[in-house]
C-alpha cells in the first residue's frame, strides 16, 4: 500500500533523473553555487520527505517508495560532487542523511559530510 508521500517521493524521484540528465559538470570546478542549489532542492527535499514522515505520527513507506526515495537522496549526492570535479556512486540512507541533518542544521554539511567532498583536509 502506497503512503500518502507517494506523490512527493515520485516527484523528487523523477526531478533527481531529470537532473543526472542534464547535468553538465563544471567547466572549471568547483561551481559552489550550483552545488549548494543541489543541497538545497535535491538532498534537503529527499531528507524532509523522510523527516516529515518521521516526525508525529509515524508514517512507513513502501519498500519501493523507500528505495526510490534514497536513489533520489543518492543521485543529488553524485551530482553535487561532481559540481567539484569528483566522480562518486554514493549509497547512504536516508536516515543517515537526516541524523546528520539534526545534527549539523545545514544540508551543506550534509552533503559534505556524506560525500567527503570538498576534502577538509582543504579547506
Amino acid at each position: 500500500m502506497p503512503s500518502e508521500y507517494r506523490a512527493r517521493i515520485d516527484d523528487l524521484a523523477e526531478e533527481a533523473a531529470a537532473a543526472r540528465a542534464s547535468f553538465d559538470p563544471p567547466a572549471d570546478p568547483p561551481d559552489e553555487e550550483r552545488a549548494l542549489a543541489v543541497c538545497r532542492e535535491g538532498v534537503g527535499a529527499a531528507v524532509a520527505v523522510y523527516v516529515d514522515a518521521r516526525t508525529g505520527e509515524w508514517h512507513r513507506f513502501g519498500e519501493a517508495e523507500f528505495d526510490r526515495l534514497e536513489r533520489a537522496l543518492n543521485t543529488h549526492l553524485e551530482l553535487y560532487a561532481r559540481c567539484y570535479g569528483v566522480e562518486i556512486d554514493p549509497d547512504h540512507s536516508v536516515r543517515t542523511a537526516a541524523e546528520a541533518l539534526l545534527d549539523t542544521h545545514n544540508v551543506v554539511d550534509v552533503a559534505q559530510i556524506l560525500t567527503g567532498v570538498p576534502d577538509r583536509d582543504d579547506e
